[in-house]
């Protein structure tokens, strides 16, 4: 049997904890005689300015702490598992998912699908609604948790449950109808296939979507990513430009609707459309405040803006504060390079004698139609640049690595790929500015 409660992983030094004499390795049973189901109860019921605490010594005995603190203030306790509870694993089997197009043999976290909407607050996953419960929904209210990323793909019941293929998934969709009526924020995303949930679909889904105004905050319209390992699949078409042109269309003839109603643009196309499309990226006030950049929405408009005002102070510096003739080089996936290529070419003619080498990767390990480098592995950048010149240095965006971690998506690490290319490797963060720091100062954490 699962032992009830939370294992402490850590107390902060000077934190309430520590001065309740609270250890790592004690468990947390209760607060105010209520166990703990995961990470929002404990917050929700820790915001009182007064709380009884109770804890298990590895001895088994147990501790009732009355605590007196300020209003929302944190005991300073760290747990084993950040959610502390099991992560939901999604039960759908969307048409269009990664994870089944992904190849045996990698490390098993890859293939774990999550639909927890827990982890919607805490990470900003998007989550299908069906695997909530009533429960699920009615803590979210009575917490007030948001916003909440959803994933709706099509406001079409029935075409819902064929894409999710889950029968129960056009039902889901009335879970967002209970959320807007106790004025939950929500932000949503439409995965679209090509010949699915297009077209007339596309223009039904934003249709009603509209109708969760002003709670639903924005909504993304992100194309099908497809890796060459479906065989087995439904059978997915990619975009091409006059299909690009055409979704581009039809999102911009609704941004100037809600916007003249609404005052903001709520429906947004991915950077991937206006690439294809070959159309300029919208200005910054298009975007709303960059509600949608996980989901790849105004993520290079950003970077180049913050790029341009960086390189505008880099221009006003009287003395040279760049380290002089050094040729470096960078790698990026194919979807940004034409704009990290022209970053550089700008950065070259501030800086004299800096020579930046700029190399589109291809994904070869998922197939060319991947052309993010967040997807990009250790392996293929290797494979491509082995024998290239690469300078003094070698930089690499920070997607490219997992999360708090120096191992590319294929378990590469960054310092097996050092000894493979011989040359140094820096990671640049994502802000355009961050761009500039590192291809002049390196890393200097």
């Amino acid at each position: 049997m699962k032992k009830k409660g939370h294992v402490i992983s850590k107390v902060l030094d000077g934190s309430i904890g520590q001065e309740m004499e609270i250890d790592a390795g004690d468990r947390l049973l209760a607060v105010n005689g209520e166990e703990i189901t995961d990470i929002f109860d404990y917050q929700y019921l820790l915001q009182e300015e007064y709380v009884e605490v109770l804890v298990e010594k590895p001895d088994g005995e147990e501790w009732l702490l009355e605590i007196d603190k300020e209003y929302g203030e944190d005991l300073g306790i760290e747990f084993e598992n950040g959610l502390m509870d099991d992560y939901r694993s999604c039960c759908n089997k969307c048409i269009f998912c990664f994870i089944d197009q992904m190849p045996a043999g990698m490390r098993e976290t890859l293939y774990f699908k999550d639909d927890d909407s827990r982890l919607s607050f805490l990470q900003g996953n998007y989550v299908t609604l069906t695997n909530m419960s009533d429960y699920d929904v009615e803590r979210i209210i009575k917490y007030r948790l948001s916003p909440i990323n959803i994933s709706f793909h099509t406001t079409n019941p029935q075409l819902r449950c064929r894409m999710l293929n889950n029968r129960f998934a056009g039902e889901a969709l009335k879970k967002a109808d209970r959320l807007y009526e106790a004025g939950i924020a929500m932000n949503g995303q439409i995965v679209l296939c090509k010949g699915v949930n297009d077209g007339e679909e596309l223009e039904r889904s934003i249709s009603d979507l509209t109708g969760y105004l002003p709670y639903l905050e924005s909504v993304s319209v992100v194309p099908v990513g497809l890796s060459k390992y479906r065989d087995g699949l439904e059978p997915l078409e990619p975009f091409a430009r006059e299909d690009a042109e055409e979704v581009l269309a039809r999102i911009h003839r609704w941004q100037e609707k809600i916007f003249a109603e609404q005052g903001v643009h709520f429906i947004h196309a991915s950077d991937e459309w206006y690439i294809l499309a070959g159309q300029e990226l919208p200005e910054e006030a298009r975007y709303d405040g960059y509600l949608q950049l996980e989901n790849g929405v105004g993520m290079l408009r950003l970077l180049l803006n913050e790029f341009d005002e960086a390189l505008g102070e880099l221009r006003k510096r009287e003395e040279n504060v760049w380290r002089p003739a050094e040729t470096v080089s960078l790698a990026t996936g194919r979807l940004a390079y034409p704009y990290i290529g022209g970053m550089a070419g700008r950065l070259e003619e501030v800086c004299e004698g800096l020579r930046i080498l700029v190399y589109p990767i291809t994904n070869e390990f998922f197939g060319e139609r991947i052309t993010v480098s967040g997807l990009l592995t250790g392996q293929d950048i290797v494979r491509q640049l082995t024998g290239k010149e690469l300078g003094g240095r070698l930089l690499l965006p920070q997607n490219v690595l997992r999360s708090g971690e120096r191992v590319f998506l294929d378990d590469m690490t960054v310092e097996e790929m050092e000894n493979a290319l011989q040359v140094k490797v820096d990671i640049v963060k994502s802000s355009g500015r961050d761009f500039i720091d590192t291809i002049l100062f390196g890393n200097l954490d």
